[in-house]
């Protein structure tokens, strides 16, 4: 039977990625994302392939948005094994007294809300559908561990980090997997959405060591789905040799 993957914030960095991973290994894809022509473009690289695709355009911190679109659904396409929820994102790094509450609510609209919305969604699917699903999480390091000037980022990853245990537990009856993958340091559009398209700025965070790159991420995303049915990884921690916590590296200064 076709296998189908959800995956929100396809439009690069680890989304993308993901999205190549699983068309590589047969899932038809629904890919989400805000940019449209981000979308069309990724849709048709994959389609070479003759991988299925539905491009949704969507932004999941409007909930009416997410519920329209997944609620909307052509028949074919209700039927959803796998959900990554990938759409993430830090905004600033600033102390708690100097922060913006802009950064603060894009952030939490994101990553706890945007989150909540789609898996709620999807879960209603799987149950209908009686679909032994599983549900990916994307956390951090951040949500591990707090670290200087991440505050509010920080807290929406330790949000993530609990909302997967809670679901786990809460869609275990329903046989519904859930996973969550922490990745550390990843070198994508990260830290440039970070520091407001500052490209100097951002590249500097990559400095001096081997970060991590999409691929690794979805490497990991694809170990955990592909474990057998009696298998589940809870939680995965994944971080660059060179990065031993939130804030210790160790980097080539030459």
């Amino acid at each position: 039977m076709e296998k189908v993957a959800l995956i929100t914030g396809a439009t690069s960095g680890i989304g993308e990625a993901t999205a190549c991973m699983f068309a590589s290994n047969g899932y038809s894809l629904i890919i989400t994302g805000r940019r449209a022509d981000r979308l069309k473009k990724l849709k048709q690289k994959l389609e070479k392939d003759s991988t299925r695709i539905l491009d949704l355009c969507f932004d999941v911190r409007n909930e009416d948005e997410v519920k329209k679109a997944l609620k909307e659904l052509p028949n074919s396409w209700k039927r959803i094994d796998v959900l990554v929820n990938n759409a993430g994102l830090a905004a600033g790094l600033d102390p708690i007294d100097g922060g913006s509450s802009d950064d603060w609510n894009r952030m939490i609209d994101t990553n706890i809300k945007g989150l909540l919305y789609v898996s709620y969604e999807v879960a209603q699917i799987m149950k209908e559908h009686k679909i032994k699903g599983h549900i990916i999480n994307i956390g951090s390091i951040a949500g591990k561990e707090v670290y200087p000037n991440g505050n509010v980022y920080c807290a929406t990853k330790h949000a993530v980090d609990a909302l997967s245990k809670g679901m786990r537990m809460d869609l275990l009856k329903y046989n519904i997997k859930v996973t969550q993958i922490c990745p550390g340091a990843v070198e994508t559009e990260f830290s440039l959405v970070r520091f407001h398209n500052d490209a100097e700025k951002a590249k500097t965070v990559y400095d001096g060591f081997e970060a991590l790159v999409a691929n690794d991420i979805a490497d990991c995303i694809w170990f955990a789905v592909s474990r057998p049915p009696h298998v589940n990884i809870n939680d995965m921690l994944v971080m660059p040799t060179a990065q031993a916590s939130s804030s210790v590296f160790f980097k080539n200064k030459s």
